[in-house]
């Protein structure tokens, strides 16, 4: 600092220091440049005062607004809960059979049962509910005990084989092999018949044969299956469990008998009523008919095996 001078070109002094022979002006800084930097100092302390800036031991400053990030957050959730509230009360007072009649309730009933079915539903269905081997794809219109808003909603609630559920859905495939209703010979040949009804083997007479002496009663006489047995349709080449000769002879020699969670028990009965809706929108979805008086002898409708 010793070595400060006026340099002669300018007229102004150095700060008195030099690198490799440069030496620094010691010009004052720019007006404008002095008045930015004060006022952004006025303004850290006024926001230091208004919001929250400070930690402290148990918790931070709270600032003369009372403003938080938190509660701020709190209060967009609380606005849209009370937006929600209004379609919330509208579908658990609208049976799920008078939905379709309500355009836009069966609309948003359909978005925030998409969002639910992300949450709960993805895990074995898939992101985009092809399912997979033992899934089912809920985007086609094979459906084992119907497809409907309100048969979809009582699976739903219900679940599939749920233990301690009266009233879940069960179908009872026996084990032909497993249990020596059936020789491994038999099982091989009745698998061909049920592949030939869907073209992906030849006929086979002997496993015809064993198809009506035991397959009838639940799969009906042309195989298209009966929904009050939730037995699945053989011929229209969908497959809960592959559709390949092994495959199928594995399904004949020892049953699946699958699970689904009975969400009766672990969502409220609008969101199993928005999950329903959203399932039935994926392009499989059936509209409402009257029972036949013999369910035996009436449509029989597609099922997975």
């Amino acid at each position: 600092m010793s070595n400060k001078r006026i340099d002669e070109p300018t007229g102004v002094e150095t700060v008195g220091h030099e690198w490799d022979g440069i030496e620094e002006l010691n010009n004052p800084l720019p007006r404008w440049w002095l008045i930015s930097f004060y006022l952004t100092i006025v303004f850290a302390i006024g926001y230091m005062v208004v919001y929250p800036a400070w930690p402290l031991l148990s918790k931070g400053t709270e600032g003369m607004w009372g403003w938080s990030s938190r509660g701020q957050l709190a209060k967009e959730l609380d606005d849209a809960q009370t937006g929600r509230a209004a379609t919330l009360a509208a579908l658990a007072q609208t049976p799920i059979e008078q939905l379709p009649a309500n355009p836009d309730l069966m609309r948003k009933a359909i978005a925030g049962g998409k969002a639910a079915f992300r949450v709960n539903c993805v895990q074995c269905h898939g992101s985009g509910a092809a399912g997979g081997i033992g899934y089912p794809n809920l985007n086609d219109d094979d459906w084992l005990w119907g497809g409907n808003l309100k048969e979809i909603e009582t699976t739903l609630v219900h679940g599939i084989r749920q233990p301690g559920n009266d009233q879940t859905r069960t179908s009872l495939m026996p084990n032909f092999g497993k249990d020596g209703i059936l020789t491994a010979a038999q099982i091989s040949e009745v698998a061909d018949y049920v592949l030939s009804l869907s073209g992906k083997a030849p006929m086979n007479a002997n496993g015809k044969l064993a198809y009506e002496a035991n397959c009838v009663a639940c799969h009906g006489a042309d195989a298209k299956g009966l929904r009050q047995f939730g037995a699945p349709n053989l011929s229209d080449a969908i497959w809960l469990y592959g559709g390949s000769k092994d495959q199928v002879v594995g399904s004949i020699t020892k049953a699946h008998a699958g699970v689904m969670p009975a969400w009766g028990g672990k969502l409220d009965p609008v969101t199993i009523k928005m999950l329903a809706a959203y399932v039935h929108s994926l392009g499989g979805g059936e509209d409402f008919a009257e029972a036949p008086t013999n369910p035996a002898a009436g449509t029989t409708g597609n099922a997975k095996p």
